[in-house]
This record gives structure tokens, sequence and C-alpha cells, in this order.
């Protein structure tokens, strides 16, 4: 399949929200469309959407603070699971924040999910020995409630 990897632009909201929600990312803590308006006012050229056609099935969403990249959202539809096109995104993800001088990538995958973990380990990520700690500094509304 040919993929088309091109940056997010407003109009791909529904589509990318509703490929997180068949994806099983969409978790009530973390409210999808101000996920998405967030990451539109600090660095948006890292924002990727996968496309096949003019249908999205993939994304990735990474970040670079100066000191380590971060991956958030990497998403493929789950028809078009193993077929390489993580491995696609992960590689546009990875060049980009390449470019920006970025010198190591973090990221942070639930415990529960070892097809995902097994993933990360086969493109070269490997499990850092840390405590991940997080602390809301704004509530968010369900997704339920706003989509």
């Amino acid at each position: 399949m040919k993929l088309k990897i091109r940056p997010f632009v407003p109009s791909d909201e529904k589509a990318v929200v509703q490929l997180w929600t068949d994806c099983g990312l969409v978790v009530t803590w973390n409210n999808p469309h101000r996920d998405i308006q967030r990451k539109l006012k600090v660095q948006p050229d890292l924002f990727f959407v996968g496309c096949s056609g003019d249908h999205i099935i993939a994304t990735v969403m990474a970040g670079y603070d100066g000191h380590r990249g971060w991956i958030n959202y990497l998403a493929v539809h789950p028809q078009h699971q193993r077929t390489g096109i993580a491995k696609q995104m992960m590689d546009r993800a990875e060049a980009k924040l390449r470019a920006v001088g970025c010198p190591k990538i973090n990221l942070q995958v639930r415990s529960t999910n070892a097809g995902v973990i097994e993933f990360y380990k086969t493109i070269g990520f490997k499990i850092d020995d840390v405590v991940s700690f997080g602390k809301r500094l704004e509530p968010d509304e369900s997704a339920e409630q706003t989509a």
C-alpha cells in the first residue's frame, strides 16, 4: 500500500479522533480534541497523518523540548496494523526530530500493552529504568462531553 505522510491540518480533526477511538487511544482523562488544539499551538509541524487515498489511517504526534523528543498518539487503523505503517510513521517523526537536533526520544506505553512494547523494541527502543510521574495541571473533560 502506498502511504502518503503529511502534516496534520485542522480539517483532519474528526477523522483523527475517530482513528484514535478505533485504536483504543481515547481515555477519559485525555480529551483528544483538546490534545489536538494544544498540539496546534506547540510545534504543529511535528504532527503527521498517514493517508491511503483520502482516508487517514495513521498518526504520530512528536515534540522536542530542547532536551528530549517525545512521541504521542502513534496510531494505525486496526485493518492496517502489522503492515509496516507504524514504522513508516516513526521513521518520519524520527527524521524530523533529528533535523532539529534531538539526541534521544522518550515515549510512554501502558505496561499492559505487550504488543506495542514489542513493536518499539523491534525498531530500536529500549526500556529505560525510570519511574514515570505525571501531574495534571488542567483537568480535561471526558471525550464524550465534547465530541
